[in-house]
């Protein structure tokens, strides 16, 4: 049975300073997967890197990368590949949206052109850059870390085009590349509660007055919770390893129902689904 393990699958992982990030590589680390990570700041992703590789069995590598610029995406490979001799995974993870843009008509050119950016050009740049690479070792696997928001109509204009643009580069890279070995999934999460994510609630029920923002968000979760980062890193680990060796061209959605249901207080309220079942 083949071992849910990262060992001589060694990994990039980007925008891994904190949050979600972080808990990928340090469960890729825990699985004895060696990892490059980057962020913006050296010294934050340094810190992160001298903890992990303490903790766990794999290295860590940090690496200054602003994964928009070719050049700094260019060094980032090949540090990579002088470090490890070569590559076998990429989770494309860096990203973000900015909350005053979250229609249409509030988004200026400069965000949205800065949000698909961030959020699908430098997938295309790592990914373009990594291929060489990861086809002369064999094959290896790509996990880009999408969002529902690029499933359906939520907000946040430019991040949301973005993410949906994500879906078919995955798809291409997977068609075109699987010949190589190389695999290509998305990972679309919903919310996750992360540090920043509770802070935005928190600033959001302050700015507004209401306190019941966090509740309403909830009501659109039959799980009736957000995601962990920890489930985020699981679910990643589990597309970069072995164990999803025939997975390819896919979505993973991992939302807690969210894309599949209507708020739990409607269902309530015209099925009694609230109602507990009992053995008769």
């Amino acid at each position: 049975m083949v071992e849910l393990s990262l060992q001589d699958r060694p990994a990039i992982v980007t925008g891994a300073s904190r949050g979600i990030g972080r808990e990928i590589a340090a469960r890729f680390a825990e699985s004895g997967g060696d990892v490059a990570i980057c962020s913006r700041s050296y010294d934050d992703v340094a810190s992160v890197a001298e903890e992990l590789t303490a903790a766990h069995e794999g290295r860590v590598v940090p690496v200054e990368c602003d994964v928009t610029d070719r050049e700094a995406v260019r060094n980032l490979v090949d540090t990579a590949i002088d470090e490890f001799g070569d590559l076998r995974v990429l989770v494309n993870n860096a990203g973000a949206s900015v909350e005053s843009a979250n229609v249409l008509h509030r988004c200026d050119e400069e965000t949205f052109e800065s949000m698909v950016d961030l959020n699908l050009k430098s997938q295309f740049l790592l990914s373009k850059e990594v291929l060489p690479a990861m086809v002369a070792a064999g094959g290896g696997s790509m996990v880009h870390v999408g969002s529902v928001n690029g499933l359906f109509g939520i907000g946040l204009s430019g991040y949301s085009e973005a993410k949906s643009g994500l879906l078919a580069l995955s798809r291409n890279i997977a068609t075109h590349y699987g010949q190589h070995g190389v695999r290509s999934n998305v990972l679309s999460a919903a919310t996750i509660e992360t540090e920043n994510r509770r802070r935005e609630m928190e600033n959001t029920d302050q700015r507004t007055g209401d306190s019941g923002v966090r509740e309403r968000w909830l009501d659109q979760y039959p799980l009736g919770r957000f995601g962990t980062p920890g489930e985020v890193a699981d679910t990643t680990l589990f597309l970069a390893s072995e164990r999803s060796s025939f997975i390819t061209g896919e979505n993973l959605v991992l939302d807690g129902g969210l894309t599949n249901s209507l708020p739990t207080s409607f269902i309530n309220e015209i099925y009694d689904a609230d109602e507990r079942p009992t053995t008769e």
